[in-house]
Order: C-alpha cells, then structure tokens, then sequence
C-alpha cells in the first residue's frame, strides 16, 4: 500500500462533512475513533490478559481468521512492530504501528500482515500466495489473478521489444555486422517495420491469463493431495515449493501448444 493511497483513505474516512478535505478537528476525531478501534483489536488478541502480545497469541489470531501461519512467520510479523526487542508487543508499539494506517478491523490486519509482511512469494509464484476461505468466497482471489494478468501482459509488451532482440542477437552472434544492439533494432526495423519489435508478442499476451488460472488451480488440488487427511492444516515452505512447482509444470504442460504456434 502507498503512502498515497494510505492518506486519501485516512481523508475519506474522517472526512465527516464530505467536503474532500480533512481539517484539523477531523483529523483529531479521527485519529481518536481509530484508536478505540485498534484498542478493541488489541483486547482481543491479548487472550491471557497480560497487556502483552506473544507469537502464538499472533499466530492463533490468524488461524481464527482462517490464515495459517508458522511459529516463525508469526515471529517475522510481530518483530516488525517490536521496536525494544522484546519479542513482544504492548499497546504502545501496537498503537504507533497502526496508527497511521487505516485499518479498521482484524480482517484487514490479517491482510495486511499476509501480503506485506509474510514470505515474499516472488514474481512467478514459485512458492504461491496462501488465500483464507472468506477471500476465496469474496472472488478476491480471482480479482489478484486478473490483476496479474492484466499487469503480466502489460510488463510483457513493454519489454517485447528487448526480448525480440535477444533473439536476434543471439541468431546474429556478435560478429556480424547486425550483433550489436543499435545495428539489430535498425535491422529489425528496416526488415518489417516498428511492428516488428512486438512480432509474436500477441501469443505471450494471451496465454498469461489462463497460464495463472491453471497454475493456481492445479495448486489448489495439489495442495489438498499433500494434505490427506490433515484437513485445514498448514503446508510447510518446502511443500509449498513442490507444489508450486509441480503446478507450474501442470500450467506450462497445457499451454505448450500455444508456445510452439
């Protein structure tokens, strides 16, 4: 989330007379609700009552809310609001966090430790993204895929041209009077014109999306396979590799015939 983003959401939310603007006295009753807000959320994961949050007060906070996480990613996400080393977080070091940040219940916590502070899952979803039952229901999961899709097609046509001329260099070699990078995109140019550069980038384009659906499903199922009779249970790192693995093969398997056309 950019900081943009962060602020015209704090301006929407305390906007109270919805003039666009946040003045002063908006701002400060905003800034007391969602603190009230963030004490409640603070309650509720303090289960011992002790005015303290430990990793596994974290990591059940999140299993209640159907995202199941190990001991140390549990660990990575409360070491990034501990500020004295404690390996605890009290009010204070909760409310500096979150203060700024307009999230305004656990779900969106969840999220929002899941997406920016969990495994990296990369580019290519080689370990993929862990989606709980409500984002599956909501269709958020097909909305990220699209997303990447669309974002997929659009970094694919942006670098066509760069991939073209890797080719051709690499056909050329380098010691012919077109392997080096001016003399290729002229040659390419001069041989079929501008539209040379994105020649073969439609096919690309099109196998991105049902690329992602079908690498996300087949981990699904792959998924449930390495599971049995572990219903609901978390996979750890490494079988999140095979199986993201495995789905990728699945997913480059069935759209060959697109790459050989």
């Amino acid at each position: 989330m950019s900081w943009s983003s962060v602020e015209e959401q704090i301006v929407r939310a305390g906007d109270a007379n919805h003039d666009g603007q946040l003045d002063f006295e908006e701002f400060v009753e905003y800034l007391r609700s969602h603190e009230k807000r963030l004490r409640l959320m603070f309650r509720s994961l303090d289960r011992n009552n002790d005015g303290e949050l430990d990793v596994a007060e974290i990591q059940q906070s999140l299993h209640n809310l159907g995202v199941d996480v190990t001991l140390e990613q549990a660990a990575k996400i409360l070491q990034s609001m501990d500020k004295d080393h404690s390996m605890t977080i009290d009010w204070f070091e909760w409310r500096d966090h979150f203060l700024f940040n307009p999230l305004h219940n656990m779900e969106e916590i969840a999220q929002y430790w899941k997406h920016s502070v969990m495994l990296d899952i990369g580019e290519h979803l080689t370990v993929p993204d862990e989606f709980s039952e409500k984002e599956k229901q909501s269709g958020f999961v097909w909305r990220q895929l699209m997303a990447g899709a669309v974002a997929g097609s659009v970094s694919r046509t942006g670098t066509a041209p760069l991939d073209r001329l890797k080719v051709f260099l690499q056909v050329h070699g380098q010691k012919s009077d077109k392997g080096n990078v001016w003399r290729g995109l002229r040659a390419m140019v001069k041989e079929g014109g501008l539209t040379a550069l994105w020649r073969g980038n439609g096919i690309n384009v099109l196998k991105i999306a049902p690329e992602t659906a079908i690498k996300f499903l087949a981990y699904e199922q792959i998924k449930r396979l390495m599971r049995g009779s572990k219903e609901g249970g978390t996979l750890k790192v490494q079988e999140r590799f095979v199986a993201g693995s495995l789905a990728g093969a699945m997913a480059q398997t069935v759209i060959y015939p697109i790459e050989y056309n």
